[in-house]
């Protein structure tokens, strides 16, 4: 291995809720959805319809700026409805499950004796390519490009995130086949990033064609965000992918099994959750499955985590790239004087409330915000928590103002809204930071194009 990459600047908050390692197979749904919106930048174009029968890895909808680019159901059924919102626009594609676990038939390759472009067709043929995702941009990678270098972040530091030593425990064989496809898609290495704090998993620290590197230090030194800035910047014309390790297995599972297969551990968690555990499911599975584990109140279900997952209804749908599904209570409530009282029970990223002398103890957080927006102005709080080589209230103030070229000089290649995402729970003008991040994104590529 690698010196390990020490990350000084960030934050570790401690919620109560977090899960036993007890793995646990999920009530299988009775639907499954889709959502365009879990891919920034695309415009969906149907390929089935309503009433169509379909089966795992059938083709559902396609980019319609790049056609090759192919969404597949996770499970064999019927197409049950396409959801619109404003404008049309589709949000969700949902898939009533017939419990056979019919599959399309790819026919196999083997990554070794394969060609870089052979393997980018089956991939998209296959279903899987929207698993990898590049830096700039953080969107679906394009298949014309040859990244410099493929990252996997096997750890994750968010608040009451998945431990992927424990969902790795046992020896996959179809992590180090997706390995091996990747490592022929990329110029240059692929990198295995782990922490030094959890002991990890055989699948890899004895991964081959990798290169593993050790990262110490809070969250968010599990972003992929932050590892390639330490280990490999993305320039003005460079390109990095990444990819979740699951999702490396499941391109792995096409490689070996010819077969459309998107199962999925992920950890049900959170202080409104009766036994917080981890569950075998697959991906975009209804919320419904997990209805008889959730205590009775007002709560929030967010698939992901607390600091970048998405809200969605107690009849919702896990997102694409979730492993994690989070319960806490909805914040729908006041407090008179919240600020003046000593708050000995209150979390405070910084020493406003006394609760900074038990840096250990773990808080039961709901969604409150505890105040309105105000302006903006430069405190350096985001400094406090944003470890790497960038100014990032700067930042926000040139896409705020629209310069295109401060925000190349700024940085904006190598960042996505997962990484401001501390900067907005520290924030006490209540901006919604990583929204304007996303919109500079967009004018990125608006402007590129």
């Amino acid at each position: 291995m690698s010196k390990v990459i020490k990350i000084k600047k960030g934050l570790n908050i401690k919620l109560k809720g977090k899960a036993e390692k007890i793995l646990v197979k999920a009530e299988p749904s009775d639907k499954y959805a889709i959502k365009p919106v879990d891919f920034p930048g695309l415009i969906p174009k149907m390929l089935v319809k309503e009433g169509d029968t379909v089966k795992a890895g059938t083709p559902l909808f396609m980019d319609k700026n790049r056609p090759e680019v192919l969404f597949a159901s996770p499970v064999s059924g019927t197409l049950e409805a396409v959801v619109r919102g404003e404008k049309r626009r589709i949000l969700e594609v949902v898939v009533k499950a017939d419990g056979k676990d019919g599959s399309e038939d790819f026919s196999k390759i083997k990554p070794v004796d394969s060609s870089k472009e052979a393997i980018t067709g089956y991939l998209l043929a296959g279903g899987v390519w929207p698993f990898i995702r590049q830096r700039p941009y953080a969107i679906i990678a394009n298949p014309q490009d040859t990244p410099k270098s493929i990252f996997i972040s096997c750890f994750d530091t968010a608040p009451l995130g998945p431990d992927y030593d424990y969902i790795f425990q046992n020896v996959d064989p179809d992590f180090q086949t997706g390995v091996d496809t990747l490592a022929k898609l990329a110029s240059g290495r692929v990198h295995l990033c782990v922490h030094t704090d959890y002991p990890p998993a055989a699948n890899f620290v004895k991964a081959t064609n990798v290169e593993i590197h050790q990262f110490s230090g809070p969250h968010p030194s599990s972003n992929v965000g932050v590892q390639i800035h330490h280990i490999d910047p993305v320039n003005k014309g460079e390109v990095v992918w990444y990819v979740n390790p699951q999702d490396v297995s499941t391109i792995g599972r096409l490689m070996n099994k010819a077969e459309y297969d998107v199962s999925k551990t992920i950890v049900l968690c959170g202080s409104e959750i009766n036994t917080p555990r981890y569950y075998k499911v697959k991906g975009g599975c209804c919320m419904t499955a997990f209805a008889d584990s959730v205590k009775t109140g007002n709560v929030r279900y967010i698939s992901g985590n607390v600091l970048t997952g998405a809200h969605v209804a107690a009849d919702g749908y896990l997102g694409f790239y979730d492993s994690q599904v989070t319960v806490i209570p909805e914040g729908d409530h006041y407090e008179l004087l919240g600020w003046a009282l000593p708050g000995f029970g209150k979390y405070s990223a910084g020493r406003t409330f006394f609760s900074w002398m038990t840096p250990h103890k773990e808080y039961d957080l709901d969604t409150n915000m505890h105040g309105g927006h105000r302006a903006l102005v430069m405190t350096g709080q985001y400094e406090s928590v944003f470890p790497m080589d960038i100014y990032p209230e700067h930042l926000v103030k040139a896409i705020l103002a629209g310069e295109i070229e401060k925000m190349e000089q700024l940085g904006i290649y190598e960042v996505a809204e997962e990484d401001f995402a501390l900067c907005e729970f520290v924030c006490t003008s209540k901006t919604d930071v990583q929204s304007i991040i996303r919109e500079g994104i967009n004018m990125m590529i608006k402007e590129m194009n």
